[in-house]
This record gives C-alpha cells, structure tokens and sequence, in this order.
C-alpha cells in the first residue's frame, strides 16, 4: 500500500493474519472471525470465498422464490367468503344470488388482470374487501354502514 497514508492502521502484520496479510480495525457493530490463514478455505472479511459463495447462494434462492410469489398470477374459480364476511352479510341480510356472485367474480377477474393484490369491490350497495390473489371476501359493508368509512390496505377499487 505504498503511497497512500492511512495512519499507519494498515500496516501491521503478524501471526494472526496468518503470516502475511493486514491486519485492520473492526468497526463499530462488526465483530472478529479469529485467525483465518490464507488457503485455508475459510471466507474471507470480504465474502469472498466458499461461505460467501454459499451465502450468495442462498441469497438469490430467497429472492427468486419471493419473486416467484409476487409475480404469480391469482387463484382461478369463484370467489369465497371469510367467516368475517359471512357474518357481516347474514347481519345485513344480503344474499348473493347466481348474478350478483357472477358481477363479483368478473370484479375480481378484472382486479387480478390489473395486478391487484387488496381490492375494494363497489357492488350494488355493497362494499366488498377482497384478496384477489386468494379470491377472498375479507370483510362486507352494506350501504347503510358504508358512509364515513374509512377503507384500508386496498391496492384498487372496481366499481360495478
């Protein structure tokens, strides 16, 4: 490192560099691996090596795999009802019959042909939460309980 003044940190050498090498400073928060010797097959500070080729490894495996997860299309077939949902519609009285659930389920078809993950779903005097990916109804608001509402965690709205 001839030419460059670094105060004389990087210029130690010893046996617990493993005969040659530099010894260098830990920073705040990092902590000490012991004496590693060159050509021991041990990863270096820097990641180099057969742990870090490992880690590196590992690394992409985790992130293709949550990739894979975001950018998998939503579930097909009809749409169901959360044990929340059902109680919020039987305590309104609202039944859906075969044209309603059709309305909801294209609702749904075109929220998960938008990428959309939480989708809330105007239908009728309905407001429906909906996970599309898992083709969920999460929760219900009738009309009359619809006013001030605050809707949250939604990515969308489909009104029909």
């Amino acid at each position: 490192m001839a030419g460059i003044d670094d105060g004389g940190l990087n210029r130690l050498r010893g046996p617990q560099a493993g005969g040659g090498g530099y010894i260098r400073p830990l920073g705040p928060g990092q902590r000490g691996v012991g004496a590693v010797k060159p050509g021991s097959g041990a990863a270096s500070a820097t990641g180099s090596g057969k742990a870090g080729a490992a880690a590196a490894e590992s690394f992409a495996a985790v992130l293709r795999r949550n990739m894979a997860e975001e950018t998998r299309p939503a579930s097909s077939g009809p749409v169901k009802f959360s044990a929340h949902a059902l109680r919020r519609l039987e305590q309104a009285q609202i039944v859906f019959d075969a044209g309603r659930t059709a309305r909801l389920n294209a609702a749904v078809d075109k929220a998960a042909g938008k990428g959309a993950k939480d989708s809330l779903i105007l239908l009728d005097d309905l407001a429906l939460v909906v996970n599309v990916r898992n083709r969920t109804v999460v929760t219900a608001v009738n009309g009359e309980r619809m006013r001030d509402n605050v809707f949250t965690n939604i990515d969308s709205a489909v009104i029909t």
